[in-house]
């Protein structure tokens, strides 16, 4: 795989959208453009898509930028450093698109789309009925220009889509899976610019990467099958398209994806449960090189070393737990002084200022310190050791904390913040939408957040644990509850 220029002229990035806790697989995708980056004396970028001006929040770019600090990974440019080519915010490159999108459709490249919301949903459900792909039908493509001015003057919403060729196939050489063809029938014609200006992820991109001059586009395999789209917006804004190279996606055991919804994916949910950053990297670098067995223990910069983007596996990342387990505990004993160790205890302890906030709510609820650890323990532990003895004290019945922790779980997901404040007002909704009392809800709650029927007070104690680690004590309460269920308790 030739790299343009000199070694030294590779530009790589990042692109994460902070949508919600950082993502184990955006570490991955991460490590392999820094590595990538260190590898060809090049540079490795932090670019933040938030398009979806919906989803995306401060607190989430935050947790970003320190989820992928703490992994021990450095940017050269950044929203948080700046750089030559910034701003690396798509939000605040707003302004930049349009002359772009004004280019692809002056060259007859792109038209404009008066198709309402409705009548698109009408068209992809005739289409799923008919056994076919949904995709655009067209029928915006042939407006004559006198009619497409007239209802744009008349303030008729429209979007800008993308024109694509009717016949033959797009074919690109990828870094990774070599020579592959897409038959253009395959591709929708994209919405490049959204009713409100914005434009959509796809446009974006690729004007943010050649703006920010790229050079090769490393990413997940799930946006393979967006090349020929992207490959037609560089064609048809008369610019040369960088390298690209699709990593297969982590996996679990039984080659399913990698969803929050199997296993905790957070990066903070690592950081929490006092994983090593240097064993998380150490375990995800491995996908990317070969070794022999017994070299398994690797620092980034030896990882850096070994790292060989020419000989790339395409079995897939298997996230095996149990392999990240062993590394970790290996870099405890083997990596670290004894006073190295002690030190990061302290930080681990100490992280998102959880033992402090624990001293302060369990101070006037002891009468000697050594009641702390039974009262506070759960704050630190990795794993509570549930049972269906653990909820002997809960009032209700299975079917009925089951119930509650169903309702929960979805409701916590979708709060943009986490604080006690809005954990509070959340799950005081989730009781109403129940029709029960709040401390009904909260009884089994307390048990599956600590362990205990007598504990913290639950909104600090979810606060202080953290969005990703309240989400998996949840997941495994379920599970514990849902075994009850039937067995009359």
């Amino acid at each position: 795989m030739s790299t343009s220029g000199t070694a030294s002229g590779v530009r790589v990035r990042i692109a994460p959208s902070p949508t919600g806790e950082p993502h184990v697989g955006t570490a991955y995708i991460a490590l392999f453009n820094y590595l990538f980056a260190k590898k060809h004396n090049g540079t490795f970028i932090l670019r933040i898509e938030d398009t979806d001006a919906t989803r995306s929040t401060p607190e989430f770019e935050q947790k970003v930028l320190d989820a992928l600090k703490w992994c021990g990974l450095e940017w050269s440019e950044g929203p948080d450093i700046g750089g030559p080519y910034g701003p690396y915010r798509q939000s605040d490159r707003k302004d930049l698109y349009r002359p772009f999108v004004d280019k692809i459709v002056a060259n007859g490249h792109g038209f404009k789309c008066f198709c309402t919301p409705e009548r698109l949903e009408q068209m992809r459900e005739a289409q799923r009925a008919a056994g076919k792909p949904p995709k655009y039908d067209g029928r915006c493509l042939h407006l004559t220009a006198e009619e497409v001015t007239r209802r744009v003057e008349a303030g008729e919403p429209h979007v800008v889509r993308m024109k694509i060729p009717t016949e033959g196939s797009c074919k690109f050489v990828d870094g990774v899976y070599g020579e592959v063809e897409i038959p253009w029938d395959a591709v929708d014609m994209q919405v490049l610019l959204k009713a409100d200006g914005m434009p959509t992820y796809h446009m974006a991109n690729v004007v943010d990467d050649h703006l920010m001059k790229i050079t090769h586009v490393a990413r997940g395999e799930e946006w393979l099958a967006s090349v020929p789209k992207h490959i037609l917006i560089y064609q048809y804004l008369g610019l040369e398209p960088p390298v690209f190279m699709h990593l297969s996606l982590m996996r679990n055991h039984d080659k399913s994806k990698l969803s929050k919804r199997k296993n905790p994916t957070s990066i903070s949910y690592y950081s929490a449960l006092g994983y090593l950053p240097e064993a998380l990297m150490n375990f995800l670098g491995l996908f990317f090189i070969q070794i022999a067995e017994g070299e398994e223990l690797l620092t980034m910069d030896q990882l850096a070393e070994k790292f060989d983007p020419e000989n790339l596996s395409k079995a897939g990342a298997i996230f095996d737990i149990q392999k990240l387990d062993w590394l970790n505990g290996r870099w405890l004993r083997e990596q670290l002084t004894e006073e190295q160790f002690t030190r990061r205890v302290l930080e681990w302890a100490m992280e998102n200022d959880r033992v402090r906030q624990g001293l302060k709510l369990s101070q006037s609820r002891i009468s000697k310190l050594g009641e702390l650890p039974d009262l506070a323990g759960f704050l630190l532990k990795s794993d509570l050791g549930l049972t269906p003895e653990s909820f002997a004290k809960v009032k209700s019945t299975p079917e009925e904390i089951l119930e509650v922790l169903n309702q929960v779980q979805p409701d916590l997901e979708k709060m943009p913040e986490w604080t006690v404040e809005s954990i509070e007002a959340e799950l005081r909704a989730s009781a109403d939408k129940l029709g029960k009392k709040l401390k009904v809800v909260v009884a089994p709650l307390f048990v599956a957040v600590s362990g205990s029927s007598r504990s913290l007070p639950l909104f600090d104690s979810m606060a202080i644990l953290g969005r990703s680690v309240v989400r998996q004590r949840l997941k495994v309460a379920a599970q514990v509850v849902a075994s009850m269920v039937g067995s009359g308790k």
